[in-house]
């Protein structure tokens, strides 16, 4: 070998070879809670919709439907956009555990012929618990009922505990077993304050398939990073090299505080590690320019120009 050869330090990957993994966007639901953005219009959404298609990305959130009317009409004009396309994107609603914030999904659904995802979710760390003067008890209830009212519906249903990575683990895998005794068909892990590390990550990931598998074997995992301590994208790549199968982030990681895991990020480093290759990117600098004008989100300036010369591939 010549001493002028490039030499990686990373090591290789040891996720299994053939284990699928899933990218997830939450540009339009988590990521318009961040408090400087601003609610880009409809048409806007429309578009961004069909770039995150175009890119590969594998899911969507289109909303919250029970926040209101608006949030209604938008998440029903968002997904018949899905099905008068015929996009492949999967599209998902967030709601609370309750029936109340679940109904709204349902009739969508059934309106437009789209199955579409659940994400229903409640606090599990002692914080919220404290705050609310939940017990774990109420916890394990409350979500039964929704997932119950979720998968009565035949709707795919995931389970999101929020702040998982602050939780107790006892009282998690108590939730886990039950949601998916339930029939939910995934769990979603927050690390919902930023306050995990890689290492955190990668234990919670293992301890978390360890009792899916223990309940049900396939279950998907999926991780949600918040970027308090800078570690978003490192806590996301490590969940995928633990085995979560489904990575949730928001372009340019606009999002609530500090914002989430950039998704454009966590696709060029799938990427460059050789997962995704399948992926079309050549559209992911424009998807990203054009969330920066319309939420008034300032891209950093080393990229805030177009490229001059775009052989050498985009910005992002």
């Amino acid at each position: 070998m010549s001493s002028a050869e490039l030499h990686d330090w990373n090591p290789a990957s040891h996720r299994k070879a053939g284990q699928p993994v899933r990218v997830h966007d939450e540009t339009l639901r988590d990521g318009l809670q961040n408090p400087s953005v601003k609610d880009p219009d409809l048409d806007t959404k429309i578009e961004i919709l069909h770039l995150l298609e175009s890119v590969g990305v594998d899911s969507v959130s289109v909303g919250l439907p029970a926040a209101g009317p608006r949030a209604l009409e938008q998440v029903e004009v968002l997904c018949r956009e899905i099905v008068d396309s015929g996009m492949r994107i999967r599209a998902n609603c967030a709601a609370r555990t309750v029936a109340s914030d679940i109904a709204p999904i349902v009739d969508v659904s059934q309106k437009l012929g789209l199955s579409i995802e659940v994400t229903t979710f409640i606090g599990s760390s002692p914080i919220r618990q404290l705050a609310e003067h939940w017990s774990p008890e109420f916890i394990r209830e409350r979500s039964v009922a929704a997932i119950d009212f979720a998968v009565g519906h035949d709707l795919p249903t995931t389970y999101v505990t929020e702040d998982t990575t602050r939780s107790n683990p006892e009282v998690l895998r108590d939730l886990f077993t039950t949601a998916i005794e339930h029939g939910a068909s995934r769990i979603c892990l927050c690390d919902t304050v930023g306050h995990a590390t890689p290492w955190g990550v990668a234990a919670l990931i293992r301890f978390s398939r360890e009792v899916a598998d223990s309940v049900k074997p396939g279950i998907g995992i999926d991780f949600h990073g918040h970027a308090d301590r800078g570690l978003a994208l490192a806590n996301t790549l490590a969940a995928f090299e633990e085995g979560a199968d489904r990575l949730h982030g928001c372009l340019l990681g606009v999002g609530e505080r500090v914002g989430n895991a950039p998704i454009e990020l966590i696709l060029r480093n799938l990427g460059r590690i050789g997962w995704g290759r399948d992926r079309d990117l050549s559209r992911l600098d424009e998807l990203c320019r054009l969330v920066a004008r319309t939420a008034e989100f300032p891209l950093p300036p080393q990229v805030s120009e177009p490229p001059r010369d775009l052989a050498h591939g985009p910005a992002f």
